[in-house]
């Protein structure tokens, strides 16, 4: 018997815990659940497991300039990143997309991006996986060579 279909990006399983995207939302607005604990890291990317709940779990991440996830997917999660504060830019197969506070992007399993602070700003962002994240596979970046012509 085949799986079940997957639900759409931004909606969890039937009985699986809130709407990622306005659970997102509401903890972005109430800076007291995160804005304390905010550390920043001039080695690595600083991440913080917020919270778990039935087939999700919230991450705090903050990025110094310069700092980037690498070309990567979240497996078998859906997702959702919203800017906190700062500004992130998104990178995909499809182009590149400027990410300021406030914005969200919301994905599907299998999403590949990468996700950079090529500001001059500290940044910090909100990630919801649902199920919770159990792995995260990385790509090689694809560039395509140029066309040669004779």
């Amino acid at each position: 018997m085949p799986a079940p279909p997957a639900p759409p990006a931004g909606r969890p399983p039937p009985g699986r815990g809130p709407p990622p995207a306005p659970l997102a939302r509401s903890i972005a607005a109430d800076r007291s659940q995160w804005e304390h604990l905010v550390q920043y890291d001039a080695t690595s990317r600083w991440y913080h497991r917020l919270s778990t709940g039935p087939g999700y779990e919230v991450w705090l991440l903050s990025w110094v300039p310069g700092q980037g996830s690498g070309l990567h997917d979240h497996g078998r999660s859906s997702g959702v990143l919203t800017v906190l504060e700062g500004a992130l830019r998104e990178r995909t197969e499809r182009g590149t997309r400027a990410l300021g506070a406030g914005a969200q992007r919301v994905f599907a399993p299998g999403y590949v991006h990468e996700v950079v602070n090529d500001s001059l700003e500290p940044a910090v962002s909100l990630h919801v996986y649902y199920p919770g994240l159990t792995e995260m596979p990385m790509h090689a970046a694809q560039c395509a060579a140029p066309a040669v012509t004779a």
